[in-house]
């Protein structure tokens, strides 16, 4: 197997050539990227309460659940890529390039005259929301400073949590009060909005040089999972199990996953690293994330059919009826996560939670026209919790495990199987469907004399004839979405059966400082990136750094800088490292304070020999190198002494990328340090 690639230098890593921007213009970028992030989240839920409208205009009852496989599909592979393809394009454009892709394709999404016209579009539409999703990640890592990155990748993280509440209720109020197809158009003014607020915020950050892509991985795996998704989905309905088409498609996704295991083993850089499934923590972790995607988007998208067929509720009422599922998720995800963080301990959660997965799907299998919403909202509660208490600690605990080398790609790849697990939770749930509905509408409609079936094709049609009337057809509905979630069971029950063989390793300090992210809970994809990954790690430790911390650090550089020096220092150093004329002028730009205030310190840092002046750039002298200096190893050796757990001394790759980034956390955060001392 090729050996991994070095770790860039400051100068190579994009981070490092990150524009120096001002609070506002950071900000801006920040709400570019977050509405980004909010199209491509909110369209994972928004069709759920919508689907029985658009089954019943477009047709196609049997294809439903790809609607949603189709985005989710084609939204997995983008995200394999996307960030290789930022470091090669550059961020920017590839951010635009997807926003006015998706833009487009929720465009035909609202067009679309026919079922294969509008799972196109949202094939389409998957592949612009991974773009957005991972790249927004990115972009926070090339414009946002270092300290603060934690707080900013959390708040994406709670855009990513607060859509899944949003989306069904969005989808029910524009299907009732508009047009389903106002679930799609929706996007478009939001889209534009974001494509042109980056062409006039972000900053043009150039590729660094051409990482190696793996095409070939990333096509096969698209393959498997692909042809695996049609065979389940056509099984059954549109082709016998034991046709050519079915049977070939199996045979294809299995030749495509052994040249998947087969590119992984030799490519320079595999999207998912075989050596990986080494680790028994790795392996069941994703297996369990699989099963939680599976769980989660398969009700998720099924239950608001249940609510609207069987109760004859609107899209509006479904999506609020859901509110006990996503909130429990929401709540439990979260309270998850501050537990562990606080603990240490994680073992417990993915076992009770896979346990109440199975009773919740369980109890949703009992659910019938009779039932009382007080009842079923309690059933929705307890699969919400069980997903929730799951899905935090899987990222958590991959991400605690995992080697320096392997900590992005071990990272995205419980959200790659958690992803996957959504796609055949929405795809597999449809086929039992189908089935099972193809198998019981037919008598139910003859035992229904007066109901003429090409006028009750959707919800509210169908209860527009008396109660009394549409009896036998109500109960059909009901029993096919029984069989759905009791099918559904045994899988979480196998889950909960897994989760007793998780080892419990003690928390590293950097993963407990991150443990109650909210977007790790709700599988908000990660860039690959191993670099990336230690910058949001160490973001998070410096935040919650203490004055104490700060003085300890400072007394050990040794330093004979005083509060202004220091900074004046800071300033030169950082502008300096990023290939920046250092001069008063552009010191003030930056910190927005007139050059008069600050040339006083400056004067006096010259006259202590730390400085000097030619033709207006500032420059550190040998003393002032050697004062900086020593701030850059006080600052290095506290980060190794926080990260000692992952062998920060003993990892060379790790070590080097320790040495860049205590720079540049040296250079973004000195003057506070110095002012907490001076305090």
């Amino acid at each position: 197997m090729a050996s991994p690639p070095q770790v860039p230098t400051a100068e190579e890593t994009p981070a490092a050539s990150e524009a120096v921007l001002d609070r506002r213009r950071m900000n801006l970028v920040f709400v570019t990227v977050m509405g980004g992030m909010l199209l491509a989240a909110l369209d994972q839920t928004i069709v759920s309460t919508a689907l029985p409208t658009i089954v019943g205009d477009l047709g196609g009852a049997d294809h439903l659940s790809w609607v949603v496989s189709a985005y989710l599909l084609t939204d997995t592979v983008a995200t394999v890529l996307a960030g290789k393809l930022g470091d090669l394009f550059g961020r920017k454009l590839v951010f635009q390039v997807s926003a006015g892709s998706f833009v487009l394709a929720s465009a035909a999404c609202g067009l679309a005259q026919s079922m294969s016209w509008l799972i196109a579009a949202r094939a389409v539409q998957g592949f612009g929301a991974g773009g957005l999703l991972v790249t927004a990640t990115a972009v926070i890592g090339d414009v946002i400073p270092l300290r603060e990155r934690g707080k900013y990748q959390g708040a994406l993280g709670a855009v990513f949590g607060v859509t899944t509440v949003l989306g069904p209720l969005l989808g029910g109020l524009f299907t009732d009060h508009l047009s389903w197809r106002w679930a799609f158009y929706v996007n478009l003014p939001i889209g534009i909005g974001v494509v042109v607020l980056a062409a006039a915020t972000m900053p043009h950050l150039e590729g660094v040089g051409r990482p190696v892509i793996d095409y070939f991985g990333a096509v096969c795996v698209a393959a498997s999972a692909g042809c695996l998704t049609l065979a389940v989905s056509w099984g059954g309905t549109q082709y016998a199990w034991d046709s050519p088409t079915i049977i070939g498609l199996f045979v294809v996704s299995a030749v495509s996953l052994g040249l998947f295991v087969l590119a992984e083993s030799r490519a320079a850089d595999p999207i998912l690293p075989l050596r990986l499934f080494r680790s028994s923590v790795f392996t069941i972790s994703v297996i369990l994330a699989f099963i939680v995607g599976f769980a989660m988007l398969g009700a998720m998208t099924f239950l608001p059919t249940f609510l609207q067929y069987v109760d004859g509720v609107s899209a509006t009422v479904s999506g609020l009826q859901m509110l006990p599922l996503v909130v429990g998720l929401l709540l439990t995800s979260i309270a998850s996560g501050t537990i562990i963080g606080r603990t240490g301990r994680y073992r417990w959660f993915p076992i009770v939670g896979t346990l109440l997965m199975a009773i919740g799907l369980w109890l949703l299998s009992r659910m019938n026209a009779s039932t009382p919403w007080g009842v079923r909202a309690l059933y929705m509660l307890v699969l919400g919790c069980g997903i929730g208490l799951s899905m935090q600690v899987l990222t958590i605990i991959v991400q605690n495990t995992a080697a320096y080398r392997d900590l992005g790609v071990a990272t995205s790849g419980v959200t790659f199987f958690r992803t996957l697990g959504s796609s055949f939770g929405a795809s597999i749930f449809g086929t039992v469907y189908a089935n099972v509905l193809s198998n019981h509408l037919p008598a139910a409609y003859a035992a229904s004399p007066g109901v003429d079936p090409t006028r009750t094709t959707t919800p509210e049609a169908l209860h527009s004839y008396p109660p009394e009337q549409i009896t036998a057809i109500v109960d059909a509905y009901a029993h096919a979405l029984q069989v759905v979630f009791l099918a559904a069971a045994p899988v979480a029950l196998a889950a909960f059966v897994l989760a007793w063989f998780l080892k419990e390793v003690p928390l590293r300090g950097s993963t407990r400082a991150g443990a109650a992210d909210v977007g790790d809970g709700f599988g908000m994809p990660e860039n690959s990136d191993r670099v990336r990954r230690l910058e949001l790690a160490i973001g998070r430790l410096s935040s919650r750094v203490t004055r104490d911390d700060l003085i300890a650090i400072w007394r050990e550089a040794g330093t004979r800088l005083g509060v202004a020096d220091g900074w004046c220092l800071a300033q030169v150093h950082a502008r300096a490292d990023l290939g920046i004329r250092p001069t008063l002028e552009s010191v003030a730009l930056r910190v927005r304070v007139p050059q008069e205030v600050l040339a006083p310190a400056f004067a006096a840092a010259m006259k202590r020999g730390y400085l000097v002046d030619h033709d207006n750039v500032l420059t550190l002298t040998e003393t002032g190198q050697r004062e900086v200096a020593l701030l850059v190893r006080a600052r290095r050796a506290w980060l190794a002494r926080e990260l000692s757990d992952w062998g920060a001394e003993d990892d060379a790759l790790l070590a080097e990328a320790l040495d860049n980034l205590a720079r540049r956390l040296l250079d973004e955060s000195t003057g506070r340090e110095l002012e907490s001392v001076a305090g």
